[in-house]
């Protein structure tokens, strides 16, 4: 056979251009290999970081898990935010020895309905969620299961059921959000044990998640995305989902933080206890997540997040219980401290405090402007205000959370001193008669928001702030009802007044006054002696006084006024879906003015008296509180004597002319102004327009 050579020379050239080759070869590579090992070492600090934030290795308990571990845990959960802050509680070996018994051959549970439809409370999500649980056990050092060959196989067992069987959910949350969510974080924990079916298992369920939306859905849908970025090893995805999340740390689009630190989503909406708490408690993982890397927050970002706590948060608790109006349509059963233990744990993680379990470190008034939300703090209580108007929605209903929650937007005003003050009373309450609240009274379903779209008409709704004391104003115009309300806040009383109410309607008209859970005997004063009322009460027109659970109520009745002080039933199925149709019952306190049928022109006038004895509501003088000068569909004006010098509050609702004594004031623009008597004019000293 005839072999082939090649010349010497040629052969060298050859060789000398090869070695040219290999060596821009090794140049290039190597100039890659520097680029791809400081992405893979970033890479590798973010995966190291979200186990050691997933995985508690120390297990010494702070004292915000020791408050918490107090209250019993939820057995009925839907909120992600709740979710998580459950999974802070100490391991229930008990429970994943259950979860150990029950779990079938072929990956799933026997006493998860796989089967449900509902878009609230969905049974299947608890199959991730058990599973993310069980992980985190398995990798927690010092306890019973860790690294447990048993545990190890029903992880993997359960996570091949989900992958063989798909589970989706009517609500497209569930199936683009919490369910990548909850199995990619279980999956970054044991990732180094993945098959590779399992790998193209998890990544079928992270591509669901693509960056789109606004506000905390985008953010949460970018997560997702960061989390199949680091189970594939893809630079490019982290980064494009950390500058997502980054772009939303800002202020003043139409969902977000807004400029007076409030929180909108779905429109021109408070958020602050639903997806305002859920992007706050994700901004701050993802600080934790991306530190000591080059995705790491810059001090801008970190500052608006302060600022969002301190000037936003802080307001809406209360001796970490978080205000009913902040929750939104999120009426859970033990909503209030959940939301509040979260927001504490996650203003902790960001280094910040001001969250006792019991003391006011804030004292102040604020309206949010934006949201027509107000706050007033003092040393010993705090009441809110939530307000509607056509530039502000006052509630929504959405996954058949919230069908009850028609009139949470007119005017729902709450009172605390310990903070539970109202605490799952919302089984027992009469819908239309929320506390603050104008509504008509009827046996006929309320009305669903989701259908109807029904809000306040009117743009006619503010507040202002004057030192530690502070007026809110609304007209409400819905359904052929008009009713101008204001509330005055001081430090000793919140001053109630409501005039110019009519309706076109049949019904009849009532005000709430307040409803809450019974703690104590409900006293009433009559004769100059307290005494106590069981059941039903009625009281005529006059001056009526009355104290309940460290609280005054000093009414004066124009119209009849209906007490009740006893037992109810209810259940939180009724307008929380996700629960079982189960009736309980509970003591509970109520108060409504009842304004008769087809009313014209009726007001209203009362007080409440928060952190105060029987004494201090029995010797409350109303013509030493305030003098009502007008109060009617025009304007509202008040003299208030609580200051060192009284103060003189006008609310116009139309900018006419208006007469006081031998003087006149021309407000010009409807508003709320504080005048003074200068020179012999009345002039405004401090004022704020009505928003068109």
């Amino acid at each position: 056979m005839e072999t082939f050579r090649i010349p010497l020379h040629l052969n060298y050239i050859m060789m000398n251009r090869l070695t040219t080759i290999i060596g821009l070869v090794i140049s290039v590579m190597t100039a890659v290999s520097v680029i791809s090992a400081s992405e893979v070492t970033d890479i590798e600090k973010i995966k190291s970081n979200y186990r050691a934030i997933m995985v508690h290795e120390n297990l010494d308990t702070d004292s915000l898990t020791a408050d918490l571990i107090k209250i019993e845990p939820e057995k009925e959960m839907s909120d992600q935010v709740v979710i998580e802050l459950h999974q802070r509680y100490p391991f229930d070996l008990d429970k994943i020895r259950n979860y150990l018994s029950c779990l079938r051959s072929d990956g799933a549970w026997n006493d998860i309905n796989y089967e449900d439809t509902k878009r609230s409370g969905w049974e299947p999500k608890q199959h991730a969620d058990r599973v993310l649980e069980m992980v985190k056990l398995y990798k927690t050092p010092g306890q019973e299961f860790y690294h447990s060959l048993k545990l190890k196989e029903m992880v993997h067992r359960a996570l091949s059921y989900w992958f063989i069987a798909k589970p989706k959910c009517l609500n497209w949350w569930q199936n683009e959000i919490g369910i990548p969510k909850t199995l990619g974080a279980a999956c970054i924990l044991i990732e180094d044990e993945l098959s590779e079916e399992e790998r193209r298992g998890i990544e079928e369920v992270m591509s669901a998640a693509k960056i789109k939306m606004t506000g905390q859905n985008k953010v949460w849908l970018a997560g997702n995305v960061l989390i199949r970025g680091l189970l594939q090893y893809k630079p490019d995805l982290v980064k494009m989902a950390r500058d997502t999340i980054m772009s939303e740390i800002c202020v003043g689009r139409a969902e977000g933080i807004k400029s007076d630190w409030s929180f909108h989503q779905h429109g021109p909406q408070q958020q602050f206890g639903n997806y305002g708490l859920a992007y706050l408690s994700s901004m701050v993982f993802y600080n934790k997540l991306f530190d000591g890397t080059d995705y790491r927050f810059d001090i801008e970002h970190k500052q608006i997040l302060e600022s969002f706590i301190n000037e936003g948060y802080k307001w809406v608790m209360w001796n970490r219980h978080m205000d009913v109006s902040a929750l939104g349509r999120q009426l859970f059963h033990n909503a209030q401290l959940h939301k509040g233990y979260a927001l504490a744990f996650s203003a902790a993680d960001f280094g910040i405090d001001g969250f006792p379990l019991r003391g006011n470190l804030l004292v102040g008034h604020k309206h949010f402007d934006e949201s027509d939300y107000t706050i007033h703090r003092t040393a010993r209580w705090m009441a809110s205000l939530k307000m509607s108007s056509s530039r502000v929605t006052g509630t929504e209903v959405v996954n058949e959370d919230n069908l009850l929650g028609y009139y949470l937007g007119d005017g729902a005003t709450y009172y605390y001193v310990r903070g539970d003050e109202y605490k799952d009373v919302f089984p027992f309450w009469d819908w239309r008669k929320i506390p603050g609240v104008t509504a008509y009274e009827d046996t006929a379903p309320i009305p669903n928001i989701r259908k109807n779209k029904s809000k306040n008409r009117s743009h006619l709704v503010g507040g202002i702030t004057y030192g530690d004391m502070g007026i809110s104003a609304m007209t409400l115009d819905r359904d052929g009802l008009s009713a101008h309300k204001a509330w005055i806040f001081t430090d000793d009383y919140v001053a109630c007044l409501g005039g110019g109410i009519s309706s076109d309607s049949l019904l009849r008209v009532t005000t709430g006054v307040d409803a809450r859970i019974k703690r104590d005997k409900f006293m009433y004063f009559e004769n100059n002696e307290w005494r106590a009322l069981d059941g039903h009460g009625k009281f005529d027109v006059g001056i009526h006084k009355f104290h309940h659970d460290d609280t005054g109520y000093v009414i004066i009745a124009s119209d009849e006024l209906y007490i009740y002080a006893g037992e109810k039933s209810g259940s939180w199925s009724d307008f929380m879906k996700m629960y079982r149709p189960d009736t309980i019952t509970g003591d509970v306190v109520t108060l409504h003015i009842n304004h008769g049928i087809n009313p014209k022109d009726k007001s209203y006038l009362y007080f409440i008296l928060p952190a105060c004895d029987r004494e201090t509501v029995a010797q409350f003088d109303v013509s030493r509180a305030v003098s009502v000068l007008r109060n009617d569909s025009t304007a509202q004006v008040v003299k208030v004597y609580s200051s060192s010098s009284p103060t003189l509050w006008v609310i116009s609702y139309n900018g006419e002319e208006i007469e006081l004594g031998r003087k006149s004031f021309i407000p010009g623009t409807p508003g709320i102004y504080l005048i003074e008597d200068k020179d012999g004019k009345l002039i405004s000293k401090v004022y704020t327009h009505f928003k068109i």
